[in-house]
């Protein structure tokens, strides 16, 4: 037998004993920014939550048609308005090999609950109560319509885990706080961590053990996954075009007809339900970073409407977004998938004459001064859309500074409430309006309402329409007062909305991936030919 015919045979034997070999993919991907924080629990921003999700799971997770199907829960029973009772699979270990049973539940919602981030979920799913082992019963103070989305939004920890790593508590990701969950994860999830340096790569694992190989659910082929951060948009599509990453979340809008031409490549399409806002600070009763001594501008209603007819948005849609945007009227991630009536989606006029004499009637005829704070590696064009706004409104006499950062820098920062100005994006999976409501535009308290109202704001009868809809369980009646809600947000100036993101992606041709609206791939879904 002749060598040649020796390593066939060679070759033929391995395959069949390790057919991995030949099939293992390894998937590299890249993006501008990087995950911040291992913590389930640490940082409610959604790009984290997409690194996140891969090790730890929830109860309930969006499918491909983003619709809620059970995971990690098998189903729930209504008992009534404020009792929800929910069966978990039975079939599920963690990654280190125990068994994933109730306590575990119990545990994550008691964690999610104390932390920063992610009480806005935990507190309105209700208190945690173990049954049995594989049955959890939520009990919440008042009727919750919605308490089965909230219970899909908390991922699930080791119960064991957290306690021999002395990660009890979730981590304050504002402090700069640095834990053992920061830097570490093991969850139930299809993969693995296998290592994570900050600002240079992570790389995971495909999980052998994984309770959905045998249920059919992991149907791509990819066996390992390197995420790399790359700043520069240029240098992560020569990276693609060269063939050394598979995949790029989000190509520089203005490549994308260009990049459609590439045999080489593949471009997807679709609408993200997120909304860009700028939020504006109107608790202090005098400004930061600001040249107005002794009061606030942003207090009130016509410096904030000012400022509005000052921006034109078509022009940011059509020079900065290269048309990958949707202007809106409304402050709330999805185009009306709230519910909310077409009619109210419309903006205030373009109007840099009346904004002026508002700012007169105000007391500013000559206009102030403030800065506008941004991060420059989370949302398509962030830094180039605030210099825009910050041109715009130069034309009726504010002069704007802008400053950016990263988003680990920036999500440290924007909890504190210490910035006069910023820009906000806020993304859902679950098209519900209390999801933005709640956080975003309620007053703060001690129950998960208003941690991500970063302007600072109250307003009493805002509180009171969410505070009346969030325990409404007649469905038109809680619709009435959501539009009432979200019309008071858009009249009174709360913040001013922008545009929801068209977000594309780009891969190498061979590559297929299930493009969802909340900008997350799954690489349970991605195939490499």
């Amino acid at each position: 037998m002749n060598f040649r015919v020796l390593l066939t045979c060679f070759l033929f034997s391995l395959c069949t004993t390790f057919p991995n070999i030949v099939s293992a993919k390894n998937f590299r991907w890249a993006s501008v920014g990087d995950v911040t924080t291992q913590d389930p629990h640490g940082q409610d921003e959604s790009f984290t939550k997409s690194i996140n999700q891969m090790i730890y799971e929830r109860l309930f997770q969006p499918g491909k048609d983003m619709f809620a199907t059970p995971w990690l829960a098998t189903g729930y029973k209504v008992v009534s308005p404020t009792k929800r009772v929910v069966t978990l699979r039975r079939d599920v270990k963690f990654q280190d090999g125990t068994p994933f049973t109730a306590d575990d539940v119990v545990f994550s919602f008691e964690r999610a609950a104390k932390s920063n981030q992610y009480k806005t979920y935990a507190v309105p799913a209700g208190v945690a109560r173990k049954i049995d082992d594989y049955t959890v019963e939520f009990t919440t103070a008042a009727p919750n319509p919605v308490g089965h989305i909230y219970l899909g939004e908390v991922p699930i920890m080791s119960k064991k885990w957290a306690e021999r790593n002395n990660a009890l508590v979730a981590q304050d990701f504002s402090t700069k706080e640095v834990t053992f969950a920061s830097r570490n994860a093991m969850g139930t999830g299809p993969f693995k961590l296998v290592s994570y340096e900050p600002g240079i790569k992570t790389v995971l694992a495909k999980n052998p053990d994984w309770w959905g190989i045998k249920a059919g659910r992991f149907e791509g082929n990819i066996e390992s996954i390197e995420y790399r951060p790359i700043g520069n948009a240029a240098t992560r599509m020569a990276a693609l075009q060269s063939g050394e990453l598979d995949f790029v979340l989000d190509p520089a809008v203005q490549d994308i007809a260009k990049l459609k031409e590439d045999k080489n490549l593949k471009v997807w399409e679709g609408d993200e339900t997120r909304i860009i806002s700028i939020t504006f600070d109107q608790a202090r009763d005098e400004l930061l970073f600001s040249d107005v001594k002794g009061k606030n501008p942003f207090k009130d209603k016509r410096v904030r409407m000012a400022l509005y007819q000052a921006i034109d948005v078509n022009a940011i849609k059509t020079s900065i977004m290269r048309g990958l945007a949707t202007p809106t009227a409304l402050a709330t991630p999805s185009p009306l998938g709230e519910g909310v009536p077409a009619a109210m989606d419309k903006r205030f006029a373009f109007d840099p004459e009346t904004a002026k004499k508002l700012l007169a009637d105000a007391g500013y005829p000559d206009g102030f001064g403030f800065t506008l704070h941004c991060p420059n590696d989370r949302y398509v064009n962030d830094e180039k859309i605030c210099v825009a706004l910050a041109s715009m409104w130069a034309r009726i006499g504010i002069n704007t500074k802008v400053e950016t950062m990263p988003k680990a820098q920036y999500f440290q920062r924007t909890p504190k409430k210490e910035f006069s100005a910023c820009m906000q994006g806020w993304g859902d999976n679950n098209r519900d309006a209390m999801f933005t409501l709640k956080p975003l535009f309620h007053s703060l308290n001690d129950k998960g309402a208003g941690d991500t109202n970063y302007g600072n704001f109250k307003n009493a009868a805002l509180d009171d329409l969410i505070d009346r809809a969030e325990v409404e369980m007649d469905t038109a009646k809680r619709q009435a007062l959501i539009n009432q809600a979200v019309e008071l947000v858009k009249n009174e100036v709360l913040v001013i909305p922008l545009h929801r993101q068209v977000i594309p992606w780009v891969s190498r041709a061979n590559v297929s991936v299930i493009h969802r609206s909340d900008n997350k791939f799954a690489p349970i879904w991605v195939t490499i030919k």
